[in-house]
């Protein structure tokens, strides 16, 4: 009799505490009213920048013609004799972003197979904050850095301008090497330790297992941060802008002053050009033209992550 009491006792006390108090259910719903409208805010905004965005180009392509815009081969705006080809900044931007990555693809996954697979627990713990210290930098000292110290450093072997791609692009790479890193080594952390054990087994040696087995395994994590590292490279502003120059040129040389979208925009925002002017039209066609691209790059990523995803029980 008394275990029968003592086992309504517990079901009793279960069901109490299963049981909400009407104060609990409001203060759930009022978060949970918080969380949605911050959501809400999120895409608001972002619906309204791509919205003003993309009716400022409109009124542009009103006055400018899609052939003036993507065929013609000179971006001179503001000079008087205008074109409005958008190829120069186009050229720019993937020139500098090119050389960011032949920097930063190998530094960062270098340093992620590094302190995933060779570093002890102690070192690593000490390393990957200090690499992740370099994204924390602000990108105009890393300007400043290629313009007063790199520059004059590779002038002595190079014949470069003041202002080059080279200069801009080796810099952005330091700068992006700690998100290629950082994403590929959770990436590569995420393979199980079985597939390595596995590998030793078989009688292969710890580098083929890295290269034929662990990458192999995050390789949709290992593109994705590649992709978003591209992303960053062609949305960069501040170190473009004092290390490259504002030399629109279709051109491949390195060597030389370019300019890239976003330091075009930059140039323009800095208020010479009255508000509804062409001219400062021109900063929105811009705009849509990078918000485009990015948009691919992070669809590309998407589908990527999502084709090459490994799934592990």
């Amino acid at each position: 009799m008394q275990n029968t009491n003592s086992q309504d006792g517990l079901y009793l006390q279960s069901r109490e505490s299963l049981d909400k108090n009407p104060s609990e259910d409001i203060s759930e719903k009022i978060v949970g009213v918080i969380l949605f409208a911050c959501a809400l805010v999120s895409v608001l905004t972002t619906f309204g920048i791509v919205l003003i965005i993309f009716q400022e180009t409109f009124g542009f392509f009103q006055e400018v013609s899609f052939a003036q815009f993507f065929l013609d081969t000179k971006w001179t705006p503001l000079f008087a004799e205008k074109h409005f080809g958008i190829w120069p900044l186009i050229n720019g931007t993937f020139l500098t972003t090119a050389i960011a990555m032949a920097v930063a693809i190998p530094l960062g996954l270098s340093s992620a197979i590094y302190l995933s697979e060779y570093a002890q627990p102690k070192v690593a713990a000490i390393l990957r904050p200090a690499v992740e210290l370099l994204a924390g930098v602000p990108t105009v000292v890393y300007g400043y850095f290629a313009l007063l110290f790199l520059t004059p450093l590779l002038r002595n072997v190079i014949p470069l301008e003041i202002f080059n791609a080279l200069s801009a692009g080796l810099m952005m790479g330091v700068m992006i090497t700690p998100t290629v890193g950082s994403i590929s080594l959770d990436a590569i952390r995420a393979v199980p330790r079985s597939l390595r054990e596995g590998s030793y087994a078989l009688g292969i040696t710890k580098l083929e297992t890295i290269f034929k087995v662990v990458l192999p395994a995050a390789l949709s994590g290992i593109i994705a941060s590649i992709i978003l590292g591209i992303s960053r490279a062609v949305g960069e502003t501040m170190t473009v802008l004092i290390a490259a120059g504002q030399q629109p040129r279709l051109t491949i040389n390195f060597a030389e002053s370019v300019e890239t979208m976003t330091a075009y925009m930059a140039q323009i925002s800095g208020g010479d050009s009255p508000r509804g002017s062409l001219n400062f039209k021109t900063l929105y066609a811009v705009g849509a033209v990078l918000f485009l691209l990015t948009l691919a790059l992070n669809i590309v990523s998407f589908w990527i992550a999502n084709r090459f995803k490994e799934k592990y029980d």
